[in-house]
């Protein structure tokens, strides 16, 4: 049997005003112990595997910021994949409680993570938002959709890290309506040293269900990509605005 069929328990938490689930058990089948002991790395190679995430270091993508990029990431893709799909969610539950625990709502980030977050939040038994890049131009005009009320704690859910810019408005516009961001869950980090800064300059706690060298190594081990490839790779990560793919320096 393979790794695609999860059982997951729900032990009901203490003290939970929406008597939220905690995740009490998880199993993967014939995994267990590899599950827990590499996480990181697993979801990785199933962000390969399914082209979430695609790597292409002599033939770059060029990103909407005008950035070259030998990495390409969507992980909205998932939605597509059930076995994926509620890996990441039982996981992004488990992160939460261990690390954000009793928040009072869930707010996804437009437009990536709005179905992850709507799906954590499900499971969670919370109240769920999603917050968008810029206000409705009808109606409301609205910025969050949903309602949250002042003083409520909240854990902003994000697809994909990048710059961090687009996942701290989401955190502004979240305080602006009076509620606190315990923190921010996500499910996969570039790991760049500007978002670094930023999030520390914001005060925002972040954890991730997987990041880019635990990608690189799950790529090489797969031979997705060869040993050469990884140094292309790795100066990428280290200054991606200036970055220019071998053989175009001149």
């Amino acid at each position: 049997m393979d790794c695609t069929d999860v059982i997951i328990n729900f032990a009901w938490g203490k003290g939970s005003k929406y008597h939220t689930p905690a995740i009490h058990t998880l199993t993967y089948h014939n995994h267990t112990t590899t599950i827990m002991k590499q996480l990181d790395r697993l979801l990785a190679e199933k962000l390969l595997k399914i082209s979430a995430i695609k790597l292409q270091p002599e033939h770059p993508f060029t990103w909407a910021s005008g950035w070259n990029s030998p990495i390409y990431t969507d992980n909205r893709k998932t939605l597509s994949y059930p076995e994926v799909r509620s890996f990441i969610k039982v996981e992004m539950c488990r992160l939460i409680m261990e690390n954000f625990p009793q928040p009072d709502a869930i707010a996804g980030v437009a437009t990536g993570a709005i179905a992850m977050g709507a799906l954590v939040a499900d499971t969670l038994g919370l109240p769920y938002v999603y917050v968008r890049s810029t206000p409705k131009d009808h109606g409301l005009e609205n910025l969050i959709e949903g309602n949250l009320k002042p003083g409520q704690k909240v854990v902003v859910i994000e697809d994909l890290i990048s710059t961090g810019g687009s996942s701290l408005k989401a955190v502004e516009a979240i305080r602006a309506a009076g509620c606190e961001v315990v923190g921010m869950a996500a499910i996969f980090t570039y790991g760049f040293p500007i978002a670094v800064k930023r999030f520390k300059d914001a005060n925002v706690d972040i954890c991730t269900l997987s990041n880019y060298n635990s990608m690189l190594e799950a790529a090489l081990e797969s031979e997705y990509i060869h040993a050469d490839d990884l140094e292309t790779l790795k100066e990428w990560r280290r200054d991606p605005a200036n970055w220019t793919p071998a053989g175009q320096n001149d």
